[in-house]
């Protein structure tokens, strides 16, 4: 054995870490989606409230992201890790609490997952780890798993706490979010680096308050559509969010130590690498959420498949697999093409699914297959984004960098679940429960439009860009 080897073997030790660490935190954060309906039935909350175990973890994850970041290029990124990990442990044990229905019970749920939220924003830090400790090549390709991992999380979290919530209860299946965050402290303990060396990070309050308001707002607006049962009501909470998001890009110019350096996130290819993230994920999210509500529409309709909760997770399967695959491929479809054209290749799946979806509706094959171009298009754009924003960006700006794509990813996300929902709203008859089945496929051929833009937008980046 060479004197390398026990370095190699470190090294693969830690970019299996990092990735199991990413995926366990999906998963943990895909455990609110499936189990709002049952929020809302066992704790006798509206729906609407009920939503709000999504959007809290979403707007957390949000916010903290770009203060990780930042503390990932400090001298205490480890504990950064470790630290939040365990806040999301502790969110996880307050889910699971026993409580009697009742407003006690719901706001303590809304606690835990908000702090389940955080572990949405350590995915930076895991990425910078991986930069910083792994060889070039091997990095990349670890990067693009983490990344990966979040579509791969969903497919998994889906039908599994779907399972175990018809099973054994809500309770159990937020225990289970539990257990597995408690893995994913004692992973990370063992195996993330210390990082003595460098220099000390300063947290922007201001910044992280300004982008914390903003952030709340776009995302309220987009996530809770009940806001705009008076119209003025939502205009306000966005312009409010917009005026925010403003002043935060002043304080950022100005600040000494700026949450996200604002001048380097306006470099073309980095912005058009969000923008194209951010069309992207909207176009990516509008699908799931049609495919994931078709499947378990009731038959009565006239369309759907009328599947229960688990068989309806069930059908993220395909999903799940192929957005691995992706992963996998990307790095060797990069290698013989660049990263911009494999992000157009990874985005042409989605508009397939799109079309597929649109034409043959009716047919659970046809839909099974969408579900799987879907995720190998969603699981490629998410390995490929990370290529694309650290191309050119200093080593010690790579959580900030990654944090932003982050909730550019996570704002784009909620956006294409409201236009879902909105789509679907306007085409369901006064009085009805359930939309015609033509509004489904506008809303899929709406897909395409929001994915050649997202093409276009990477495709005008100069070749000194490719990755």
């Amino acid at each position: 054995m060479s004197a390398d080897a026990p370095a190699v073997a470190s090294t693969h030790r830690l970019g299996r870490a990092m990735v199991a660490v990413a995926f366990l935190g999906a998963v943990i954060g895909g455990v609110g989606a499936p189990l709002i309906t049952s929020v809302a039935l066992q704790l006798g909350v509206p729906l609407d409230a009920a939503q709000w175990t999504l959007t809290v973890t979403l707007f957390t994850g949000a916010i903290t992201a770009p203060v990780l970041g930042r503390l990932g290029t400090g001298s205490h990124r480890r504990a950064a890790v470790l630290i939040t990990l365990a806040l999301v442990a502790l969110g996880g044990l307050l889910t699971a609490v026993p409580l009697p229905a009742g407003a006690v019970a719901f706001c303590m749920l809304l606690v835990g997952r908000a702090l389940q939220g955080l572990g949405l924003g350590v995915l930076a830090l895991l990425m910078s780890v991986v930069r910083d400790h792994l060889p070039v090549e091997r990095a990349h390709a670890t990067i693009a798993t983490i990344s990966v991992a979040g579509t791969v999380g969903i497919g998994v979290a889906y039908p599994l706490m779907g399972l175990i919530d018809q099973l054994a209860g809500l309770r159990v299946a937020y225990g289970v979010g539990f257990v597995l965050s408690l893995s994913a402290v004692l992973i990370a303990w063992r195996t993330v680096p210390g990082d003595d060396a460098r220099a000390r990070a300063r947290i922007d309050l201001p910044g992280a308050v300004l982008l914390g308001v903003g952030t709340l707002g776009m995302l309220v607006a987009a996530a809770q559509p009940a806001v705009w049962a008076l119209p003025w009501v939502g205009a306000s909470i966005v312009l409010v969010a917009a005026a925010a998001l403003a002043a935060w890009v002043a304080v950022e110019r100005r600040a000494v130590s700026p949450l996200v350096d604002v001048r380097l996130m306006a470099r073309g290819g980095l912005l058009r690498a969000n923008a194209a993230m951010l069309v992207s994920a909207i176009g990516m999210y509008l699908l799931f959420s049609l495919l994931t509500r078709y499947v378990q529409t009731p038959s009565g309709a006239g369309y759907g498949f009328g599947l229960s909760g688990v068989l309806a997770g069930a059908a993220l399967i395909p999903f799940s697999v192929l957005g691995f695959v992706a992963g996998r491929i990307s790095a060797w479809l990069t290698a013989h093409t660049t990263a911009r054209w494999a992000f157009v290749v990874f985005t042409g799946f989605v508009a397939v699914a799109a079309v597929l979806f649109a034409v043959v509706p009716g047919s659970i094959v046809a839909t099974l297959t969408a579900m799987a171009a879907l995720g190998f298009g969603v699981g490629g754009v998410s390995a490929i984004m990370p290529r694309l924003v650290l191309t050119g960006i200093p080593e010690a700006e790579t959580s900030s960098v990654l944090s932003i794509n982050q909730i550019v990813r996570s704002v784009g996300f909620s956006l294409g679940s409201a236009l879902a929902g909105l789509l679907l709203a306007t085409a369901t008859p006064r009085g009805a429960l359930l939309p015609d089945a033509v509004g489904y496929t506008v809303a899929a051929v709406c897909v395409l439009p929001l994915v050649a833009v997202s093409a276009a937008i990477i495709l005008v980046a100069p070749r000194r860009h490719d990755g």
